[in-house]
């Protein structure tokens, strides 16, 4: 599947790259690789993963790393200018390259093979956009120290994964939509009352289920959305924070 890798500056506020030093945080080394180096090669050892396009907004720093350089120059990865923000670039990789779009990003620095294998071979069927989620039990069996976010439902808590697939043209309203909840990513409350006042209501109450947001979002997008469960809770890791790189630092040694 033609694959997409957000590695856009989050401007000179980024913790982590200001951390690093470096303009951007998918450059920030991570047990000594750059995070996004990680994850290029977990995409192209992974079977399912076709062309690679990375989304930055200075492409000198891909062409001038010894690894992303090679596979530059050799067409296994390409470059796509990034857009104000993750949604705004998914919208524009989506008009560019089309559907079906598998998306991730660049901080997924402990991104395996195997993980996104599993994802790419449990999608539905029937959907327009899936999303990789982990349950809570599977991410505190995995790793109890993270501190995630989680969307708690009446039939599960959940965390993202970062693994995003757009698998028709009608994915591309949950990409429009996405642009609503991108400021609102660590508050889910805020986040569920794009499904409107019921869902709200049902959700405080805690009887909103998973399947149930899902019908709702497709109503409001005229997209077919669906969850791929993965079963590897360290999928739910990314380095938003110094503490999130403390903790894959000290997982990767």
């Amino acid at each position: 599947m033609t694959t997409l890798v957000l590695a856009g500056s989050r401007g000179a506020a980024d913790p982590v790259a200001m951390l690093a030093g470096v303009s951007h945080k998918a450059f920030a080394p991570v047990a000594g690789v750059p995070m996004l180096v990680r994850v290029v090669r977990a995409l192209v050892a992974a079977p399912a993963v076709g062309p690679i396009h990375i989304a930055i907004e200075r492409p000198e720093l891909v062409r001038d790393h010894p690894e992303l350089g090679l596979l530059l120059a050799g067409g296994r990865i390409a470059l796509l200018p990034a857009a104000g923000s993750p949604s705004l670039t998914v919208c524009a990789a989506l008009d560019s390259l089309g559907t079906p779009l598998f998306v991730t990003t660049a901080d997924h620095a402990l991104l395996q093979p195997e993980w996104v294998e599993h994802f790419l071979a449990h999608l539905p069927d029937d959907a327009d956009v899936c999303v990789g989620l982990a349950r809570d039990h599977v991410v505190q069996a995995a790793v109890a120290e993270t501190q995630r976010t989680y969307l708690r439902f009446a039939d599960g808590a959940f965390s993202g994964c970062n693994l995003f697939a757009f698998r028709t043209a009608a994915a591309m309203g949950v990409a429009r939509t996405w642009r609503q909840v991108e400021a609102q990513r660590k508050n889910p409350l805020r986040m569920i009352r794009l499904l409107g006042p019921l869902s709200v209501l049902r959700f405080l109450l805690g009887r909103l289920t998973l399947s149930m947001a899902l019908a709702r979002l497709g109503r409001i997008t005229g997209a077919r959305p669906a969850v791929v469960e993965m079963p590897f809770g360290l999928a739910a890791v990314d380095v938003d924070k110094a503490a999130d790189m403390e903790l894959v630092e000290r997982l990767l040694s």
